[in-house]
Parts: C-alpha cells; structure tokens; sequence
C-alpha cells in the first residue's frame, strides 16, 4: 500500500467522530426502513391459531442494506476522486503547477482538518459552504429512494449522499489533487471511505458503548491532535521535495 493510500485511510479512520456526527441521521434511517424483529415473519399470517403462507418477498436483511448503503457512498467518493486526480494532472502538465506543491496546498488542509475536528478553529466550514449550492441540487433525488427497502435504494441513497458537503471529504480530496492521476485519486478516495466505515458501521449496526467511545471530546481531540501532526510532517516532506 503506497503512503498515499494509507494516510488517505488513516484520515478517514481519525475523523469517525466526524463521520458519526455527519452521517448518523442517515444510517438511523437505513435501520428505522427495517421491520420489527419480533413480528410475525413476512410470508405468514397467523389464522385461528394456525401459520397460513403467503407468497411474499422476506424482507432485506439490516446488514445487507447497510452494507449497499456504504458501497453507494463510497463509490460516489471514489468519482469525485477521479475527477479532482485529472484536474490535478492537467494543473500539472497544463499550467506547470509542481505535484511537490499541490502536496503543500493538501498537507495545510489536513492541518485545517484537524484544527477543525479539535473545533480550535472553523474555516473548514467556510470550504464545506461552498458545495452546498451543488447539494441543494442533488440532495432532493434521495426522496425518490426513500422508504429504504431494498438494497438498490440503499446503494442509490448512499450515492447521493456520497456528495454531502464535508470538511473531512474536502480535505482529503485535496491528496487526490495532489496525485495529479484520476486513478490513483479514486483510490484515494476509496481507502478514504474504507477508513470511515468501521464508525459508520459500527453505528449501524447499534454497537452504542463502540460509539460513545468515538464521540467522547477527549478522545476527538486526540485524533485532531494526530492529524495536526501528520499534516505538518506531511507539509515538511513535500517542502523539501519542492526545494
């Protein structure tokens, strides 16, 4: 795995307080779509106390749609990496911008990251502000998706939700900038979404005391305070490959 992946991955595992914060309300409604585990199973009906089948569809299992939810999600990452590796290509062989420089430009963004997620200082909020206009277009197709009741719904509600505006995507689409590669930065952006997944599923799947953990201030301040850290060694690296 290259260092580029791997810090890709271990930023999107750092910011899984971020992530819940972010992104709980739609896992909540990915569980709430499900039926009771209690009632009578789909395909039964009881019948003066006798079990009569219809033929009916068994519902989709929680893990299932969870897991479509999270493939459509970080799908429409691993686009919008793309997408910003050949913008960087073409600032690079176009406009003669320096790949050691872009690396600079993202190395100060995981700084403003973690800055952010310390909530020491906010600018990110003023980057996420400008894709709102781009959600405002988006985000009403995830009505056409909702109830969530099969895993094509929860795979199309993950895509859309894939471009909400966030700082933490935001700040590692900035790697993939930097790669100047469309490829290499969609995978950046899937070991990115690969990083975030253990949160998400973990509030998913409604292990409560796994997500009291990541929520805890304290333990949030201490990841910001790692890609505080990061990102300076990371600015460091890059100056020296720029001089």
């Amino acid at each position: 795995m290259s260092l580029d992946l791997f810090s890709a991955f271990i930023i999107g595992l750092l910011g899984s307080g971020h992530c819940i914060a972010m992104c709980g309300g739609i896992t909540t409604m990915l569980t709430s779509a499900l039926p009771p585990q209690n009632q009578t199973p789909v395909g039964q009906i009881a019948i003066n106390g006798q079990v009569a089948q219809r033929n009916q569809q068994k519902p989709t299992s929680q893990f299932v749609l969870v897991v479509s939810y999270h493939i459509g999600r970080i799908a429409s990452y691993c686009i919008i990496g793309a997408i910003v590796g050949f913008t960087g290509s073409i600032a690079a062989k176009n406009i003669g911008m320096p790949l050691a420089g872009l690396r600079m430009f993202s190395a100060v963004f995981v700084i403003l990251l973690g800055l952010y997620l310390g909530q020491w200082l906010m600018w990110l909020n003023r980057i996420e502000a400008l894709g709102h206009k781009l959600w405002q277009q988006i985000s009403p197709l995830a009505q056409k998706v909702i109830p969530v009741t099969n895993p094509i719904k929860a795979l199309s509600l993950g895509a859309i939700w894939g471009w909400l505006p966030c700082g933490l995507v935001y700040s590692t689409l900035t790697w993939a900038l930097a790669s100047g590669n469309p490829i290499t930065g969609a995978s950046i952006m899937l070991f990115f979404g690969l990083g975030t997944l253990p949160a998400l599923l973990t509030l998913s799947l409604s292990f409560s005391s796994i997500k009291n953990l990541l929520v805890k201030p304290i333990l949030r301040k201490l990841m910001a305070l790692v890609l505080i850290t990061f990102g300076i060694y990371s600015f460091i690296v890059a100056y020296q490959q720029m001089f």
